[in-house]
């Protein structure tokens, strides 16, 4: 127990708790972003399922230590690039984002307007809502595979001791099943926005498989890029509402 009243380890788990719901925000868009074509009803379950998928899959992971650190390691060669587990995980995963993120943004932009106003019979929407929650649940659970071993090796590279990761993992999830909602409710309200979130995973798509071939791209570009994006898409919404109210 003395560990507890070790300042360090209070400042290993600040900084591991803050650091996982940075690595968390981009998963959170993910989910925001599949269950908003689910039944409303259905939503809040599959945002919770969703996210507990991600903190199992996580812990999973970090209490596999040796096989995550043995990922690192060379499985074969490709066109004189040494390719690992690794480097296998993250480039399907970067492909896979890839691929739903464009899919979703054609829908978004292009097959909406194409398939006319949608259903409001209730028997329909509640058969659509059946059919597509597993379906959404299993596309989370693969996602959050490739975000939990990037977060992992993240962890296990800044702290030694196991139980303030698997704290630190808790409570960030903990923060994000808070979060989850009201940012899941705004991408709702705005669908610039949710294009926009939308270009963000093609974004983390391209650099997970930059990632894989060993082409590091700084988060920190990733997330200042997002910022600035956020800020001005903050102030067109802003625009917007007072033209509106103004012909109001």
């Amino acid at each position: 127990m003395e560990f507890l009243f070790d300042p360090n380890i209070w400042i290993a788990f600040a900084m591991l708790t803050a650091l996982e719901i940075v690595l968390g925000v981009d998963n959170i868009i993910f989910i925001s972003i599949l269950v908003g074509r689910l039944p409303a009803e259905l939503r809040d379950k599959a945002r919770r399922l969703g996210l507990m998928f991600a903190m199992v899959s996580r812990l999973a992971l970090l209490f596999s230590l040796s096989w995550v650190m043995s990922l690192t390691n060379d499985l074969f060669t490709l066109f004189e690039q040494g390719i690992s587990g690794r480097d296998i995980v993250l480039l399907a995963g970067g492909l896979f984002l890839l691929y739903k993120a464009s899919h979703e943004i054609f829908v978004e932009v292009e097959a909406r307007e194409e398939d006319g106003p949608p259903s409001t019979d209730p028997a329909a929407i509640k058969s659509a809502g059946a059919k597509l929650f597993w379906s959404i649940i299993g596309q989370i659970a693969i996602i959050d595979i490739v975000f939990s071993l990037d977060s992992v090796i993240t962890a296990v590279g800044m702290v030694d001791h196991i139980g303030v990761m698997v704290a630190a993992v808790i409570a960030a999830v903990g923060v994000m099943l808070f979060a989850a909602k009201p940012i899941g409710e705004f991408v709702d309200r705005h669908p610039s926005v949710k294009v926009l979130a939308l270009a963000f995973l093609v974004m983390v798509g391209m650099a997970l498989t930059a990632e894989a071939f060993d082409m590091h791209v700084p988060k920190g570009y990733i997330y200042a890029a997002m910022a600035f994006s956020l800020a001005v898409e903050a102030l067109n919404i802003r625009a917007r509402s007072k033209r509106l109210a103004a012909k109001a």
